[in-house]
């Protein structure tokens, strides 16, 4: 873990609550993957292109179930995670189910995937203003 991804832990954690939670299952996820790009291959490789693609369009985003979360990203990975937050594996792949859509639509306000799309600490921060 970088000093940015350390220094975002700390702001996250002093947030508390269900948001700062959120917010630092997302952090490490998208460190986990390499980022916006490698979690949308991610998803991609696992059946949900048509899901995430949406998310980076400017259209509706397609909703994803906690299940598909789960075989898309691996119930290990899930297990791993929700460890290191101290919650169950179902809630965890519900969290991102119901989150992700959005965190990527707000990463990606062109419709594609670009250089200004990576800042995913802001657009976290941003949502929970």
């Amino acid at each position: 873990m970088g000093l940015l991804d350390s220094v975002a832990g700390a702001v996250l954690g002093k947030m508390g609550g269900q948001q700062g939670g959120v917010a630092q299952i997302a952090l490490d996820m998208f460190n986990q993957y390499g980022g916006l790009n490698g979690v949308l291959n991610k998803l991609k490789e696992s059946g949900l292109a048509d899901e995430a693609a949406s998310w980076v369009s400017t259209g509706a985003n397609l909703p994803v179930s906690a299940d598909q979360i789960t075989n898309a990203l691996g119930s290990g990975a899930i297990a791993d995670m929700a460890a290191k937050f101290g919650i169950d594996p179902a809630d965890l792949s519900a969290k991102i189910a119901e989150h992700l859509p959005a965190v990527i639509d707000k990463m990606t306000p062109d419709g594609e995937v670009n250089a200004n799309s990576g800042n995913l600490l802001s657009t976290v921060l941003g949502m929970l203003k």
